[in-house]
């Protein structure tokens, strides 16, 4: 499975005053930045890092959604 083919998201952080990168995937990861570029790199980053961590313990891994059937 391809880390890029998860979604990804960088919205504006009023309450942090920067950008956040974010993953539908893996709700619970976020990555805040100064730019919207960095924030892309640094969750793309952290979900590549969480996905090895998965696998080598043995854990499962997230299907992308874009793998996923539709239902409506």
């Amino acid at each position: 499975m391809k880390n890029d083919h998860f979604t990804y998201r960088v919205t504006w952080s009023p309450e942090d005053g920067e950008h956040v990168g974010l993953c539908v995937e893996f709700p619970g990861l976020s990555w805040l930045e100064k730019t919207p570029e960095k924030a892309l790199a640094g969750i793309r980053k952290i979900v590549a890092e969480t996905v090895e961590e998965l696998t080598v313990s043995g854990e499962p891994v997230p299907r992308p959604l874009a793998g996923r059937p539709c239902s409506g």
